[in-house]
């Protein structure tokens, strides 16, 4: 299984897991074709090597016009969910902005939706996380860990006053991880840097044993005397008993909804972590045709996806049971066609490649720009891959 353990001796943020993961392996233009996707304009992106403390890490930059306003979770989810990226990508970017949202809420005691965010929700925070994201797909990432997490020491300034490290919002994201404080000056770890380590890490503690592939230094903006201000990621095969997993599945029989609110309640459900949903055709009673409607999900989304059937669909009662899940180690290659970049999903058996499947939105989107048939741009992005990973 591929994992990715974070070494957090110096803390994390967005900018930082951006640096590594370039340091690891990702490649910058790949990354920031998938960036183009967001569909937004205003930033840009830039990764430099640097020195920190005799160490050589990389520096992402991400640049961006001045904002006035301030976003809710409803904004940042709209960006997202209107985005062409892969709907892995936009569901673990929701899911990480949801965390923040819902850490905010606790410590300002509001509702989710009046929340608004101040430096999280800026321009490039929002590339920051769906660049990890993006990140963490094309190395095929499968499992996360994290060593405990360095936060720091001393005060912050904030859009709300002078707080201490941890300040408020990082303290409840970090709730249950392991933390540790040293004379180390500054805020080691930012909100955005906690969102997304406790949203993708399942185990927190020691390296594993792992077969160790490849090392990434992403750079912290601070240089300190005699310590490396840098996040250190390593990526390695670790056994495959993980790939099974026990999962949930929520489903509900409906006979009195219409097509285009079920639709809709398939791209929440995605956006919202649901590892899939899908539709099928019942009998229900009085003789009336019906939809069965089941989500797979992970014990963590359980209630989350209570709330969206109740609230989206006319059901009044859901079902609930445990399944075991085993999914094959996924991954994405780019290969370049006469159309453009296209990506190639992954799936490994015992370490060979048992599937090999063009991007749909990819052969879409560069079939409408270049006017011709989808069939011919997917045929052409799975023959070049053969030809250039046949032996993979």
């Amino acid at each position: 299984m591929k994992t990715l353990y974070f070494d957090c001796f110096a803390g994390i943020s967005g900018d930082m897991t951006l640096g590594a993961l370039v340091s690891a392996g990702v490649e910058a233009r790949a990354l920031l074709a998938q960036l183009a996707l967001l569909d937004v304009e205003g930033f840009e992106v830039s990764f430099e090597m640097v020195d920190r403390s005799g160490i050589g890490a990389t520096r992402a930059h991400v640049r961006t016009r001045h904002e006035q306003h301030h976003r809710h979770l409803s904004d940042i989810l709209k960006i997202i969910g209107d985005s062409r990226l892969s709907e892995t990508v936009k569901a673990r970017a929701a899911n990480i902005f949801t965390r923040l949202a819902e850490a905010e809420a606790r410590v300002h005691n509001l509702p989710v939706e009046k929340i608004h965010f101040h430096e999280v929700g800026a321009l490039d925070a929002i590339v920051d996380v769906v660049g990890a994201c993006v990140g963490f797909e094309l190395l095929g990432i499968e499992k996360f860990i994290s060593s405990p997490l360095h936060v720091g020491s001393g005060m912050v300034e904030m859009a709300h006053g002078r707080f201490p490290i941890p300040p408020p919002a990082v303290a409840e994201l970090l709730r249950d991880a392991p933390i540790y404080a040293t004379d180390i000056k500054g805020e080691l770890v930012t909100p955005t840097g906690a969102a997304i380590i406790t949203s993708v890490c399942t185990e927190f503690g020691s390296l594993p044993a792992m077969r160790l592939g490849a090392t990434g230094y992403g750079a912290g903006g601070r240089e300190y005397e005699k310590f490396p201000n840098v996040l250190r990621v390593l990526i390695g095969e670790t056994a495959d008993a993980g790939l099974t997993e026990k999962a949930l599945v929520i489903e509900t029989n409906i006979d009195d909804s219409s097509p285009q609110l079920l639709g809709y309640l398939m791209e929440q459900a995605l956006s919202r972590g649901a590892l899939d949903c899908f539709f099928t055709p019942a009998q229900m009673k009085k003789n009336r045709p019906g939809v069965l409607v089941s989500i797979l999900c992970r014990a963590e989304e359980r209630e989350a996806m209570f709330d969206l059937l109740f609230a989206e669909t006319t059901t009044i009662g859901v079902r609930c049971y445990e399944v075991e899940r085993r999914a094959l180690r996924r991954e994405s290659v780019q290969v370049a066609t006469r159309f453009g970049d296209v990506g190639v999903k992954l799936a490994r058996l015992n370490g060979r490649v048992v599937s090999a499947m063009p991007e749909f939105e990819d052969c879409r989107a560069a079939a409408v720009r270049a006017g011709v048939p989808l069939k011919i741009v997917e045929t052409e992005a799975r023959t070049i891959y053969q030809q250039q990973h046949g032996g993979d």
